[in-house]
């Protein structure tokens, strides 16, 4: 799949894959001056992209593990959710689960970009659904 990609800066890094067979890309931030997101905080990074998905399909902004494991830092929204029809830049928003301010710069890998194929559903309103086994079951109603 072809993903057309803008350079809304020049110091934007393009998205690449860490390995052969990595689902996500990996994004960088693209920032004119660091920031520094407090234990609690969040932000929104910029990291100088914009893309042009083909219908039928999501980009979905997930937490780097290794971040998240040594700083505490996730995407706040996880997994976010890029429409096709959407042309800004892509944003990715942090917060700072960990103990100590995490100072983000330009060119650091801050999140991960994964491409999925997407189906929208036309709602038809009926009267009762289908019995299941599992039924109304809710929050670890399978785990027993």
């Amino acid at each position: 799949m072809l993903l057309p990609m803008s350079k809304l800066r020049p110091t934007a890094v393009l998205p690449a894959y860490g390995t052969a067979a990595a689902a996500g890309l990996d994004l960088t931030a693209d920032l004119a001056a660091p920031i520094s997101i407090p234990p609690g905080g969040r932000a929104g990074i910029g990291t100088g992209l914009a893309m042009a998905l083909p219908v039928g399909f999501e980009a979905q902004i997930r937490p780097r593990s290794g971040f998240a494991r040594d700083a505490g830092v996730t995407v706040l929204n996880a997994p976010g959710t890029i429409d096709a029809d959407y042309r800004g830049e892509i944003i990715v928003l942090l917060i700072n689960h960990g103990d100590a301010a995490v100072e983000i710069r330009s060119g650091m890998r801050i999140a991960q970009m994964v491409i999925a194929p997407v189906a929208q559903a036309q709602i038809q309103l009926v009267e009762a659904l289908s019995a299941t086994e599992r039924g109304t079951g809710g929050f670890g109603s399978t785990g027993r």
